[in-house]
């Protein structure tokens, strides 16, 4: 059951090359039904979040921007298709997201400046190279600046991918043809443990967003832990109900089957305790 994640740098290639995956190795690929089911949780515009990705959101809607929201649903979609199998991911954090999963392969596709620029140029019927090249630049600064603020990593670090292909030498095809054979290596043969530790990522996530979900816990920030049904709760609340109201929430999502409370409750200083006595 393979699961690809690729990049997405304009102009690369890298969605030639993961439609063509598709197609060779009979896999589902991700959709723009991943973006329409976001917005829809968002209760935003489709248009708000392509914005917001492309760098193209203005001042306010940057500054207005529910971030956290959209981080987390972005995870749940994808985690929710890596763990069915058999599927291309391109974008959205798919390489950093799904790193730790053994059998995940993570690819950069990549290619010159010069040539995302012809590429582009192409796509929009147009002879303006500078718009063209200050176009990428944007998209470019809006990828680094997003992965950097939600996963702490420089964009294009080649450690934090299994293989780094450079369409400028190498064809679609010959793409293609590389990360297949990856695929078909030892180590990233599908196991009981690495299907597990996405399994456990999925329902942690599938946690953190119910957890957003609800009116009552929407803006509790806690650590969730997922083994085979189990969910940890770790972390800070500020009472008693908070506790409570969120171990709730967490045990109604689908797969949880028990859930450990560990939360803390914040504890009052005791000289603002004194303070209040007096």
């Amino acid at each position: 059951m393979p699961v690809i994640a690729l990049t997405q740098e304009m102009g690369s290639l890298a969605k030639d090359v993961s439609h063509r995956l598709a197609e060779t190795l009979g896999l589902e690929i991700m959709r723009h039904e991943t973006i329409e089911r976001v917005a829809d949780r968002m209760q935003v515009p489709t248009s708000f979040i392509g914005r917001l990705r492309d760098g193209k959101a203005g001042f306010v809607e940057r500054v207005t921007a529910d971030r956290r929201s959209l981080a987390l649903y972005t995870a749940e979609e994808l985690f929710a298709l890596a763990d069915r199998g058999n599927v291309v991911l391109r974008g959205w954090g798919a390489t950093c997201l799904l790193r730790p999963v053994p059998h995940v392969v993570c690819v950069r596709i990549t290619r010159s400046m010069k040539n995302r620029v012809e590429w582009l140029m192409a796509h929009l019927e147009t002879d303006d190279a500078e718009f063209a090249e200050a176009e990428i630049r944007r998209s470019d600064d809006a990828h680094a600046a997003r992965m950097h603020a939600q996963f702490g990593v420089t964009w294009g670090d080649p450690v934090l991918y299994d293989l780094v292909l450079n369409t400028d030498r190498l064809s679609v095809d010959s793409c293609v043809a590389q990360i297949r054979t990856l695929v078909e290596r030892p180590e990233f043969a599908e196991t009981p443990a690495s299907q597990g530790l996405l399994a456990n990522m999925a329902l942690a996530s599938r946690v953190k967003s119910a957890l957003k979900d609800n009116e009552a816990t929407g803006d509790i920030r806690v650590t969730v832990e997922a083994d085979q049904g189990k969910v940890t709760l770790s972390g800070i609340v500020l009472n008693a109900q908070e506790r409570a109201l969120t171990e709730d929430v967490a045990a109604k999502v689908d797969g949880v089957a028990s859930v450990e409370n560990a939360l803390r409750l914040m504890t009052v200083p005791r000289r603002f305790a004194s303070s209040k006595q007096t």
